[in-house]
């Protein structure tokens, strides 16, 4: 594609204002209305709804992957080669957004089909789905490298992100599954349960235990409620597209390499040991994230704590976020990185000690161990942009669309890896879906909410011990960069 330089727009020394900071956040903001469902939902949507097995949903996102093998790295391959008057990954913002939608309302629509074919058609409307969120998300998460070139500043950008992230995370965990049950009622009967006929209170009257058992159809409801999801996340992407520039750009003279970019790639070091901890990481996250619906279900036997648990994480998340940027000025990103998801990992562990009743200590766990993850979120993609740099200073050649496209793999990988992991423990105990729970079963939900998940946090927290790039060799490379261009 051809067309204008990127828009270079004005900033000094680097610094971004307000208004596009908190535009550019408004894409995660538009990205985590799929995200979040993926993470927390899927699973018992398939199983429960849908009405397939655990192991094949489990079995399905892991070879869904392989279409991820090919098209990650070359949306990014394509992104970075873009060229238009916008840049070269702000247009895709708007260009598959609303196909973006539509494959959300297929994915979460329950054809009325024989078992073969409700697997055959969650195969072609995921891989859909994921093919799609690629070609938006990878360019949005790569406009985070080009906005600045200052790494101080991409850390306070991650920031923003993900307070637009978990803003919009703390809307679906709290509000799906009423949605989804709203949604799923008879129109005579939704009205009936409107925010006019219960204005005071509404809200805690649609997380109620009385709300959750009324009629409802709850295939309509998981499909309307992706058609909302949907709508909001279009206007999203279109502000974020409108408020956000970009500004660094590759070397004038760079020619189109793929394969050599990408054997670089592989062979950074700072990338390969950053990807590997993003797989393990999102893989427990997605592990006790989709477990969550199943414990509350069976284990606590309270569906209406399962909002305002899974909202708790995202608030405590979002207060860690907030407050990374300033730690970051004051610690090392990688030291803090570490122990953050180290020590809170260790947290975790303590789900394995509660009983069905102990509420308030479920909720202490979380909020807890949340918060103190919380502060790798922005770190995590500061530190991915840092690899960016790490390339073009080694070799003289910039691809960060490549870089950030291999990162969302990784996401997506630890997505698959974590849906896979939850499907195999559940056969493997004896999950069967909507009967009462053996031990054995819940042993295995209770596990996935407490040691696994745990035990692959510690040990992504060992692996960043390899990671090379600290903030004394990201100045060192900024500067020399800065000095090859001036």
């Amino acid at each position: 594609m051809t067309g204008q330089a990127p828009d270079t727009g004005s900033a000094t020394d680097g610094r971004l204002s307000f208004r596009e900071k908190a535009g550019y956040a408004l894409g995660d903001s538009a990205s985590n209305f799929y995200w979040k469902t993926f993470e927390f939902f899927i699973i018992f949507f398939y199983t429960d709804v849908f009405g397939i097995s655990a192991a094949a949903v489990g079995t399905m996102m892991l070879v869904t992957r392989v279409v991820d093998a090919v098209a990650d790295p070359l949306m990014g391959m394509v992104a970075d080669r873009t060229r238009t008057r916008w840049g070269h990954f702000r247009p895709y913002l708007i260009w598959f957004s609303v196909p973006l939608a539509a494959a959300g309302v297929l994915t979460f629509t329950t054809p009325n089909l024989a078992p073969g074919g409700k697997v055959a058609y969650a195969y072609v409307t995921y891989c859909l789905l994921m093919i799609l969120y690629t070609a938006v998300n990878i360019p949005y998460s790569a406009l985070l490298g080009v906005m600045t070139p200052n790494s101080k500043e991409r850390t306070s950008l991650a920031s923003y992100r993900f307070v637009g992230a978990f803003s919009v995370a703390v809307v679906v965990q709290y509000c799906t599954p009423s949605l989804a049950q709203w949604f799923g009622m008879a129109p005579a009967l939704r009205a009936q349960q409107s925010f006019l006929s219960h204005p005071i209170g509404w809200t805690r009257w649609v997380l109620s235990k009385e709300f959750l058992a009324l009629p409802s159809d709850p295939a309509r409801g998981w499909q309307f409620t992706m058609v909302l999801y949907g709508i909001l996340a279009v206007l999203l992407f279109l502000l974020c597209f409108l408020t956000t520039r970009e500004r660094v750009a590759p070397p004038a003279n760079q020619g189109a390499d793929f394969k050599g970019d990408l054997k670089a790639l592989l062979g950074s070091r700072s990338f390969v040991v950053m990807l590997a901890v993003c797989v393990v990481m999102i893989t427990s996250f997605v592990l006790k994230g989709s477990v969550s619906a199943y414990y509350f279900k069976y284990f606590v036997h309270r569906n209406d704590l399962l909002g305002p648990f899974l909202v708790s994480n995202a608030l405590a998340f979002l207060g860690a976020v907030m407050l990374a940027p300033a730690l970051a000025k004051r610690f090392d990103k990688k030291a803090l990185f570490m122990a953050s998801i180290g020590i809170g990992g260790a947290v975790i562990a303590g789900f394995w000690f509660a009983g069905p009743g102990d509420i308030p200590a479920m909720f202490l766990l979380q909020i807890a161990s949340s918060f103190i993850i919380g502060f790798n979120s922005p770190l995590l993609w500061a530190m991915f942009a840092d690899t960016a740099d790490d390339a073009e200073w080694r070799t003289g050649r910039r691809n960060t669309g490549l870089v950030f496209a291999s990162a969302i793999f990784g996401t997506k990988i630890g997505l698959a890896m974590g849906a896979w992991v939850t499907g195999i423990i559940l056969t493997a105990f004896g999950y069967v879906a909507n009967v009462e729970q053996t031990a054995r079963s819940l042993t295995g939900i209770r596990l996935s909410m407490s040691f696994i998940p745990a035990a692959l946090l510690v040990a992504a927290a060992l692996m960043m011990k390899a990671y090379p790039l600290d903030d004394a060799t990201m100045v060192r490379i900024e500067q020399d960069l800065k000095g090859r261009k001036s």
